[in-house]
């Protein structure tokens, strides 16, 4: 298992919060597997990601 599919499996299982965490601490990920993470997390709380990230 490489390095992104144990943040895979990570972000998975991770609540929101932790979801959160790892999206935006995580360095070294392509576009594309952000783009990934991006499609496991839940649309309605996008407005808290966006804060976190700024």
């Amino acid at each position: 298992m490489n390095n992104f599919d144990g943040i895979k499996e990570r972000f998975k299982s991770a609540d929101l919060d932790e979801k959160i965490e790892i999206y935006t601490t995580t360095q070294g990920l392509t576009v594309d597997q952000f783009k990934e993470l991006l499609r496991m997390f839940p649309l309605q709380h996008l407005d808290k990601l966006e804060r976190a990230m700024v």
